[in-house]
């Protein structure tokens, strides 16, 4: 589905999504307009999903960071409580998973006060939800949405 080109291209974009076409083009060895048609088809398939601009939260005021595990009764499978969830604004990511809890939200805040306020009253207004229990992350070392490619060698960023 993706081959060597189409490596290299995406390792470049993910280390800086505003590379230039020319300048991928010149890493990669190839012509400007075969790179734009390139990425054009990565997108169309879905492999390139969007692109973004990384804010720092502090500049929002909104220093604390924390996980929540979220336990709630639904039957096997059903979403709602995550649908619900993912409409709040302060949630940033969800993820169904295996264990004793059903979810896990990573989710922004000014403070420990707003934490409170969050899952008392945003989340406990989720019929669905039965408990909760937070890590605050006290200082991130490495945070990525870059994606290891096993066949280029390693880890990347």
């Amino acid at each position: 589905m993706i081959d060597d080109i189409d490596r290299q291209i995406l390792e470049i974009l993910q280390e800086n999504a505003r590379t230039p076409n020319a300048e991928i083009a010149r890493q990669v060895g190839m012509a400007p307009s075969a790179i734009l048609e390139r990425i054009r088809k990565l997108e169309e398939r879905g492999v390139i999903q969007g692109y973004a601009v990384r804010i720092n939260p502090d500049a929002y005021g909104l220093g604390l960071m924390a996980y929540v595990f979220v336990r709630a009764d639904e039957r096997a499978g059903a979403l709602t409580t995550a649908e619900q969830m993912a409409a709040i604004p302060e949630v940033q990511e969800i993820h169904h998973v295996a264990g004793e809890d059903c979810f896990l939200a990573k989710v922004r805040v000014r403070g420990t006060r707003e934490l409170g306020e969050l899952l008392r009253d945003r989340f406990g207004a989720i019929e669905t939800i039965r408990s909760t229990r937070s890590t605050i992350v006290l200082d991130t070392v490495k945070e990525t949405t870059m994606l290891y490619e096993p066949q280029t060698g390693g880890p990347r960023g």
